[in-house]
């Protein structure tokens, strides 16, 4: 088949490539960065260099593809851009991707979407996916698509690498024994080469999780991982962790959004569609991710 991938070489969708080219399959990659041409190539795959934000570019590498991969994504600077309207940036992106499916006739998509997108209340900065979700809906009825709804990424934690070097301590306003679903970008890109070979017609929903662990687990794991058997996972404040964030620079509608999605991981809400619609567990385990969180946390400077 021919398939076209959004997401340049990111964590889904470098081992998704891979993986498509390995069975033989003619893949396309989406990247702004003129500078990942020579790695796509090398992967086996053809590169199309352009942004999300331009729907003709789009359309010209959708058109021909059997399937395409479509993923919404601003990059990590953007969380600290002050200007950003980051629902109506990544809205634009969603609209881009419509009007470039119905523009190149392709009629068999996979999309990235979260866990959480099943509303649009009371989850915080997820709630772009629900948007985005229901703008591919409008697409016409013979354009089949598989949302994809990953959990909590493994990755997000090194986002505690800082305060576990300076603090001892993991902190945020979730935590505690109720075990949540998380996912390793490894498991996504199998699941996403399993829809992209399955045939199917209609709309789908499909979630992905690695493992399902408390808190204070993931703390035990890391903590005997990195050397330090005695890491803590502190739960603080709603506005202890709004304000941390905004005193460091991101943007306060990004850092309110985050919040209240952290809220509903607490209360348990987020999950409350997954739970319905339970995966099968994928390879990649907490203890799996922890000897690579050890190998970046030694690695890393404090700052």
């Amino acid at each position: 088949m021919k398939i076209t991938i959004t997401g340049s070489l990111g964590h889904i969708s470098k081992p998704l490539t891979q993986e498509l080219v390995l069975k033989g399959h003619v893949v396309t990659v989406i990247s702004r960065n003129p500078k990942r041409q020579k790695d796509i190539e090398a992967l086996g795959a053809t590169a199309a260099i352009g942004t999300m934000e331009d729907a003709d570019f789009l359309s010209a590498a959708f058109k021909g593809a059997d399937v395409v991969y479509v993923m919404e994504a601003l990059g990590l600077d953007s969380f600290f851009d002050q200007n950003l309207d980051f629902r109506g940036a990544i809205n634009k992106i969603g609209n881009n991707f419509r009007q470039a499916i119905q523009q190149s006739g392709v009629k068999r998509v996979v999309h990235l979407s979260s866990v959480g997108a099943h509303t649009n209340k009371d989850n915080g900065i997820l709630a772009f996916h629900y948007n985005v979700e229901n703008i591919l809906k409008q697409l016409p009825n013979d354009v089949s698509i598989t949302f994809m709804r990953p959990v909590g990424f493994y990755y997000n934690l090194y986002g505690f690498v800082n305060t576990i070097k300076t603090q001892g301590i993991i902190a945020t306003n979730y935590g505690g024994d109720s075990k949540n679903p998380w996912v390793s970008p490894l498991d996504i890109a199998t699941a996403i080469a399993e829809e992209i070979e399955m045939p199917f017609d209609g709309r789908k929903i499909r979630y992905v999780a690695s493992d399902e662990i408390s808190c204070n687990e993931i703390a035990a794991g890391l903590g005997e991982a990195i050397g330090k058997p005695n890491l803590k996972w502190i739960v603080i404040s709603d506005e202890q962790l709004l304000n941390g964030m905004i005193t460091a620079g991101m943007n306060p509608q990004i850092a309110a959004g985050l919040v209240e999605m952290n809220v509903s991981i607490q209360t348990g809400s987020l999950f409350e569609d997954y739970y319905l619609h339970r995966p099968i567990l994928g390879k990649v385990k907490l203890t799996d991710f922890a000897k690579e969180f050890a190998i970046v946390y030694h690695s890393s400077q404090q700052a």
